[in-house]
């Protein structure tokens, strides 16, 4: 059995995350500073800003958590611009990325997974995409500082692999995250295509966000890659031709578009990671 460290397994992704890795056959351990309900497996309060407590974890050194670990799944941060000033939501994520991949390095974990964003795209918009489907083939292009967060994340992640070529570091960059009790509002965007196309109208089921990190950490190849992770359709009823016409007239598109599919593109993550959607909003409403 694998033994797994999870970082954030209390977040909404979080929790999805560890119900996957423990029923797929994986051991869990969960750092978090809060503890989740329910949780499937063991929680431990660590400071993640602090690197004593993240190295002491990741080496095994906490009594009755020990280790060695196989895989880090790191998902812990403030979740998305604006919930907190600037700087401290740039503080408390980047130094805590820089730790966790920092106590893999000294523990020798080469099968490291995290939490990148799709504001790395450049969200939420104003400065429309530069086509659609968008993919991971254009620079990043962060306009907060959040997502200039993330872009730093997935810069060490490359360098770390860099300096271990027996490295993987998978960066996902999870659309917006949902839960079942979330798709009732679904239906409502229809009237306003203005109010979701700022993510164009993109969205990730929070157990489809679960399996994309397991993928990841079962991929088998060496070196950083970031993967887009969004559900196969859109939060939309109303057809991509109609919505872009509206909203993106003057973007263009790589490839005819179909009616209702993802214009946040998956296709390396199913071809790299053998990434497939299970769940759609379209299912509960």
């Amino acid at each position: 059995m694998a033994k797994v460290l999870v970082t954030g397994g209390s977040g909404k992704l979080g929790r999805a995350v560890l119900k996957d890795l423990v029923a797929n056959g994986y051991h869990v351990l969960n750092l978090d500073q809060t503890l989740p309900k329910d949780a499937p497996c063991p929680t431990v309060r660590v400071d993640l800003s602090d690197f004593g407590q993240v190295a002491a974890a990741i080496l095994g050194g906490i009594d009755e958590r020990g280790g060695p670990f196989d895989a880090v799944v790191h998902l812990a941060a403030i979740p998305a611009p604006g919930q907190f000033a600037n700087a401290r939501t740039f503080a408390n994520n980047v130094p805590s990325t820089y730790n966790i991949f920092e106590a893999c390095r000294l523990a020798k974990i080469r099968n490291v997974v995290f939490a990148s964003s799709e504001t790395v795209l450049g969200l939420p918009f104003d400065t429309p995409p530069p086509y659609v489907p968008i993919d991971e083939e254009y620079f990043p292009r962060p306009e907060t500082a959040y997502s200039l967060g993330k872009l730093l994340d997935e810069t060490m992640a490359a360098q770390f692999c860099r300096w271990d070529k027996d490295l993987k570091i998978v960066g996902l960059r999870f659309s917006n995250v949902m839960d079942i009790e979330d798709y009732k509002a679904f239906p409502t965007f229809d009237a306003n295509p203005l109010l979701r196309k700022w993510n164009l109208w993109g969205y990730i089921d929070a157990r489809d966000g679960a399996q994309a990190v397991r993928r990841g950490i079962e991929a088998e190849f060496t070196g950083f890659e970031p993967f887009i992770i969004a559900n196969a359709d859109t939060v939309m009823s109303r057809s991509n031709v109609s919505l872009m016409a509206e909203v993106f007239p003057d973007v263009p598109h790589k490839h005819a578009l179909s009616s209702n599919g993802t214009l946040l593109s998956i296709d390396k993550a199913k071809r790299m990671l053998d990434f497939n959607p299970q769940f759609s909003w379209r299912q509960y409403v």
